[in-house]
């Protein structure tokens, strides 16, 4: 299974999405897509294979970090798991300029 990238534009809906950061925690400063859960990479990787992440199973995820890899890496660990996940393209930079 692999995670389908998704634009920023198509999560305006936030309501519609888990949005899950797996940015570590020194990367916060810069600022957070608002509603947003901060998992770092290893922590959601960690708690999704506990099936600590199960109440999220029927709803659609979103993950991103600052350009797109860990979050892509976070997504594709998900799907294997059984997640409806997306990356978000261009991770929190990409959602930054699209607000410009």
């Amino acid at each position: 299974m692999t995670s389908t990238p998704i634009r920023p534009s198509e999560i305006e809906k936030a309501d519609e999405f888990i949005v899950i950061d797996v940015r570590e925690s020194d990367e916060l400063s810069d600022g957070n897509i608002e509603n947003s859960i901060h998992l770092p990479l290893g922590s959601i990787i960690r708690n999704a294979r506990q099936g600590k992440l199960d109440k999220y199973k029927d709803k659609k995820i979103v993950t991103y970090c600052n350009s797109g890899y860990r979050g892509n890496i976070a997504a594709e660990e998900l799907s294997k798991l059984g997640f409806n996940v997306f990356n978000l393209e261009g991770g929190f930079q990409g959602w930054m300029k699209s607000r410009k």
